[in-house]
């Protein structure tokens, strides 16, 4: 167990946002990803040092932080909020997906605040997505709008993204977090418009690990390959059997992963 503070309620630029913080420097900040919440680090969070200083909180539209105000946002305009509002100079940053998505994406716009950088099976800000993903989607975000939550949130459950994660034995994290989820992006999407990363990971400049699995889908393999590939800083572990939710199918050896390059 962590020493960690009580989870509590944060506001900053006039959004509360739910977190948890094990205080101290320099922190680490966790970013989980989409229809997930800060639940989904959970078995990762536990295996660090309970000393070891990091913070984990609720993405905006996910877990118990609202989307208060029916407006287009940016979750890295709210990272950026979120950590100034907690004086924090220069910190890590660790995302799982669209978390890796929005961990990149600041990495990119603020480098000068980030030490470091680790990302889990990242997504990527602006991804051109295959057409595969793109009818699954679209099929997903049909049922909720027409007013069959329970039918889209069963198929985000049974999407391949996660077949390796249903059979393990903590497959319930993912399945909880899903039953959890509100469905609000999926009802509108709420994400400002913003130019793609892809055309800038070039300029990465601060030191990345790039996590991966495997067996994750196609779309999620090629932009791991472009962040190897592209920027100058970047070392990449990919897990022999492991497919997207790494966080969940192996979090001891991801802990270790993360620990050691965070304290090097």
């Amino acid at each position: 167990m962590s020493v960690s503070e009580p989870s509590h309620f944060i506001t900053a630029e006039g959004i509360s946002f739910y977190i948890e913080q094990v205080p101290g420097e320099p922190a680490t900040i966790f970013l989980h990803g989409f229809a997930g919440d800060m639940a989904s680090w959970s078995l990762v969070w536990d295996q660090l040092p309970e000393n070891f200083p990091r913070i984990r909180y609720d993405l905006r539209g996910f877990g118990l932080s609202k989307i208060t105000v029916p407006e287009p946002f940016s979750h890295t305009s709210d990272l950026l909020s979120l950590v100034n509002s907690l004086n924090l100079s220069r910190f890590n940053v660790v995302g799982l997906s669209m978390g890796g998505a929005i961990a990149l994406n600041f990495a990119l716009g603020y480098p000068q605040r980030l030490n470091k950088l680790v990302l889990l099976s990242p997504g990527l800000v602006g991804w051109q997505w295959s057409e595969p993903w793109v009818e699954k989607w679209r099929s997903i975000t049909a049922a909720a709008r027409s007013g069959n939550m329970a039918t889209a949130k069963q198929s985000w459950w049974q999407h391949p993204l996660f077949d390796t994660t249903r059979r393990t034995a903590d497959a319930n994290l993912l399945y909880d977090s899903i039953a959890r989820y509100s469905g609000e992006e999926w009802l509108k999407d709420y994400q400002q418009e913003a130019l793609p990363d892809i055309d800038r990971l070039i300029t990465l400049q601060v030191e990345t690990l790039l996590l991966t699995g495997e067996r994750d889908l196609d779309d999620f393999r090629l932009i791991a390959s472009l962040i190897e590939n592209a920027a100058q800083r970047v070392t990449r572990v990919d897990h022999q059997g492991l497919g997207h939710l790494i966080n969940i199918e192996s979090p001891a050896v991801v802990a270790e992963h993360i620990l050691d390059f965070l304290t090097d």
